[in-house]
């Protein structure tokens, strides 16, 4: 089988040879760990999310079709010390980031989020002329010839990149996690018109890419979930979200595109069934310190539900028999019964010994074509 008739069917929990080997990549600080721990510089010349031979990890591809701002905020420090810097980015936000312990472009810590560019109704009106659906700028160069060239491809093609849009974090982009949190309540109005406008941009926006090429699977970017759950009740998914999940859903369905996959961190389990019923049919990366369990939640939604990642990351920074328990209590049940592509539940920090990673693929490696 190819690559892509591999990720396609595990997916769709067809039968398959074996299942894809991904995985979601790792911090700055992890990579040069690893290097004076053996691992070759060479080893990550390709991107992680894109596949990397050396370690056997599956290619997939991404169309980078601009789904942001065009164009964006012109990017600006507004005040630097020698222990952090303010700025405003390309969306428009400002945010206070220490520079203490950033390596290769990831900080050690979060950044605190000071301003948004949405504050008034106003400011979304200005807004919505950054989002322009036809501006050329949103598609890659060359285009047409692109296209030809994923004909007869043999891995799986995504349309976008990852973190291109979501339905609750474009909102969150445009207001902050707070902002948006009381405009629920106090703007309900508002809140509607954004999500509107975000379907009737994103649809409209792809609505050439679904026309010339044969697409295999979309991806929403949310992180709408913290460590106790979600960031809103089912009832504000439901009357906000909902509809318009289906909406880009029903569209994406009608262009073939049937494998509609959701990345959120956190634990999202009392959203899982209004993410099946939206037609999301895959749910990424389950982190196990927020309980996203992934054999519990398949014993829960059976075959409605595709899952990937759940590899508990804190258990690859102790022994090899710590791996070793991790691996085996998961992933040989989840993968005989199909629908499930194991990675860890998000990227590889720097408390993992390059050892340990290594020991994790071979084992998984072994699941992956079923010999154990």
């Amino acid at each position: 089988m190819t690559m892509r008739e591999r990720f396609v069917g595990c997916l769709s929990f067809e039968p398959i040879d074996r299942v894809p080997n991904h995985e979601l990549g790792i911090w700055g600080q992890t990579h040069d760990r690893w290097l004076t721990e053996g691992m070759p510089q060479s080893a990550i010349r390709e991107g992680w999310f894109d596949g990397v031979e050396y370690f056997g990890l599956d290619r997939r591809e991404f169309i980078n079709i601009g789904l942001g701002m065009i164009p964006g905020f012109e990017a600006e420090v507004l005040q630097e010390t020698d222990r952090y810097v303010i700025a405003r980015n390309y969306e428009g936000i400002v945010t206070k980031a220490l520079k203490q312990g950033t390596v290769h472009g990831t900080r050690a810590s979060m950044d605190q989020y000071l301003r948004f560019p949405v504050e008034t109704r106003e400011d979304f009106t200005q807004l919505k002329k950054r989002y322009e659906p036809s501006n050329p700028l949103r598609y890659p160069t060359y285009w047409d010839s692109r296209c030809v060239s994923w004909q007869g491809r043999d891995h799986p093609l995504c349309l976008c990149v990852n973190c291109a849009m979501g339905l609750y974090s474009n909102l969150r982009r445009w207001m902050g996690t707070e902002n948006l949190s009381y405009a629920f309540y106090d703007q309900p109005d508002l809140v509607h018109e954004m999500v509107e406008f975000v379907a009737d941009f994103t649809i409209e926006t792809l609505g050439r890419a679904v026309q010339d090429v044969d697409i295999d699977y979309f991806n929403y970017f949310e992180d709408f979930a913290c460590k106790s759950g979600p960031l809103f009740s089912p009832d504000v998914f439901r009357r906000f979200f909902l509809p318009h999940y289906q909406r880009i859903n029903e569209f994406l369905n009608t262009h073939g595109i049937d494998i509609i996959s959701l990345d959120s961190d956190g634990n999202t389990e009392a959203l899982l069934p209004l993410l099946i019923e939206a037609g999301i049919t895959m749910h990424w990366p389950l982190e196990i310190a927020s309980d996203m369990d992934p054999v519990r939640l398949r014993k829960q939604y059976g075959h409605d539900l595709a899952l990937s990642g759940g590899i508990d990351k804190r258990e690859l920074t102790k022994d090899r028999r710590a791996v070793e328990l991790e691996v085996m209590a998961k992933i040989p049940a989840l993968v005989a019964d199909g629908g499930y592509i194991p990675t860890l539940d998000h990227t590889f920090p720097p408390d993992i010994p390059y050892d340990n990673f290594l020991y994790y693929l071979e084992l998984k490696q072994k699941c992956l074509c079923g010999d154990t």
